[in-house]
């Protein structure tokens, strides 16, 4: 394999890398925050916000992707007004990528998050309020610590499930090669263009990185000892 395919491939993974990264992120305020809403407080509308919330998880990427075009297209309601306000196209644009991700990925985040947080004792929290902490200082100092590791967990399984994303990101985002080409993407490309020694290789790194990632994320499973 030539030096130019290796380029290639680095490319294709720090750009990979970039888009799952901040898309966890993305993940990580809102799946937290929903998560701590749903788990804490009782309203109208709650099971459908959690149905909403949960639906990614179900529905094909590709449709996913689809609505997203119709949102944030050049004609959908959201993407018109980005870009008459802001002048901010998201469609065949890495960032567009991060949108397809994020949402793919949200309720790895946000499921693990409810569940976490509903698993804290309230006496905890209780304590806390009795002892004129904020509710801020309280989430911060008491419930979160308490539920941080199934939130951790949630996160590196969304990490994981963007870094080989390809449905919504195809749709939204396209193949471009350098900017918008992640590996999953790269995966199908090599192979219907039959460079199967590319295709090797990148479909052997999204395994060792899911692999690991994976594994790290199995160990913060609450319930897990520390020595396991």
């Amino acid at each position: 394999m030539d030096t130019s395919n290796w380029a290639d491939i680095w490319t294709v993974l720090s750009l990979s890398l970039k888009v799952a990264g901040w898309a966890t992120a993305i993940t990580l305020v809102f799946g937290v925050a929903l998560g701590w809403l749903l788990a804490r407080k009782r309203f109208p509308g709650r099971e459908l916000l959690d149905t909403l919330c949960t639906l990614p998880m179900v529905l094909p990427p590709t449709v996913l992707g689809y609505y997203l075009l119709v949102l944030v297209g050049s004609r959908g309601p959201i993407g018109a007004w980005l870009q008459e306000h802001f002048g901010i196209n998201l469609i065949f644009t890495w960032q567009g990528a991060v949108l397809a991700a994020a949402i793919v990925t949200f309720p790895l985040v946000f499921k693990p998050a409810r569940a976490a947080f509903e698993a804290v004792e309230s006496q905890y929290e209780q304590a806390a309020r009795v002892l004129g902490i904020s509710e801020w200082a309280l989430f911060l100092r008491v419930t979160l610590p308490l539920a941080w590791r199934g939130i951790m967990a949630g996160l590196l399984l969304a990490f994981a499930r963007a870094l080989g994303e390809f449905g919504a990101t195809l749709m939204i985002a396209g193949n471009i090669p350098g900017q918008t080409q992640t590996l999953s993407i790269a995966v199908y490309e090599a192979v219907q263009a039959g460079r199967d020694d590319v295709a090797n290789i990148l479909a052997l790194i999204t395994s060792l990185v899911c692999i690991a990632v994976l594994l790290s994320a199995t160990r913060l499973m609450p319930g897990r000892v520390a020595h396991q």
